[in-house]
């Protein structure tokens, strides 16, 4: 059976059955749960006896109670009198002399001032002691330092005259070395000197009319190589024909010999004074 889309909803039969058989299974099963769960619970009640009894049981009868039994007193025993002696008589007898007070303080104060004198004297001993003992440490200490400085003193005076000693022989030594080396220059450069003047002799053509000894003196500009840059004259020796003639001479002699030391050299190089004498 085709119900159209927008018809209210109906029931089927089938599905009612269906749910009634459900509900109806339900129900049968709660009862039984319900009858089972109740005779699960119960209890019979226990059997019940009783006795029957043609009459009442007598009751026993009271025992009488005991009497307390009663003691007599013991009697009292009396003290016996005792017979007293009369007290002797005593004769007056002076009291004891009480001691004097004052004269025990007096004594007990004697005795703690000697002992406190004889304290004070002892720490005042052993102060007197100790201060010389290290009166005398530090007399010991300061000859100690005093042996020491002047130990000192002495390896210091020892070590500077050695010193001294030592720099004098040096000093000694660098001036003979200097004055070798001043020596060996001197030399150097007098052998030079004789040599460029030889040369420049040499090289000279003095003139016809020259009498006696004349000195002309020129200042030679030189290369380190000993060639010759210019020459002036500084000192005329009167004759211009010899002065030319030794002006000639040297730049006809360069390059001039020159020593090898360089220390020789700087006599040399950049100027020379040279001085010419034609006897010479």
């Amino acid at each position: 059976m085709n119900f159209p889309e927008d018809a209210p909803f109906v029931s089927r039969p089938g599905s009612n059955l269906a749910a009634g058989a459900m509900a109806l299974g339900v129900h049968v099963l709660f009862l039984l749960l319900l009858v089972f769960g109740v005779s699960w619970q119960t209890q019979h009640p226990a059997p019940v006896m009783v006795d029957i009894w043609d009459a009442l049981p007598q009751q026993p009868s009271p025992r009488p109670r005991p009497q307390p039994k009663i003691v007599p007193p013991e009697p009292v025993k009396l003290p016996v009198p005792v017979k007293t002696e009369p007290a002797p008589v005593v004769k007056d007898v002076p009291p004891p002399k009480a001691p004097d007070i004052a004269l025990e303080q007096k004594k007990a104060d004697a005795e703690r001032v000697q002992k406190l004198k004889a304290l004070q004297e002892a720490e005042q001993k052993a102060r007197d002691e100790a201060a010389h003992i290290e009166a005398e440490s530090i007399k010991k200490k300061r000859e100690l330092l005093r042996k020491m400085d002047e130990e000192a003193l002495l390896q210091r005076i020892a070590d500077e005259d050695a010193a001294n000693e030592t720099r004098r022989q040096k000093q000694a030594e660098a001036r003979a070395a200097a004055s070798k080396r001043q020596a060996e220059l001197a030399t150097a450069v007098g052998l030079y000197r004789d040599k460029i003047s030889a040369t420049v002799r040499g090289n000279t053509r003095l003139p016809d009319n020259l009498k006696g000894n004349p000195e002309v003196r020129c200042l030679v500009r030189l290369l380190p190589t000993g060639e010759v840059l210019s020459v002036r004259v500084t000192q005329s020796s009167g004759n211009v024909a010899y002065d030319e003639a030794v002006v000639r001479a040297i730049e006809k002699s360069s390059p001039l010999p020159l020593p090898a030391e360089r220390e020789a050299r700087k006599e040399f190089v950049p100027e020379l004074s040279f001085v010419h004498r034609p006897k010479e």
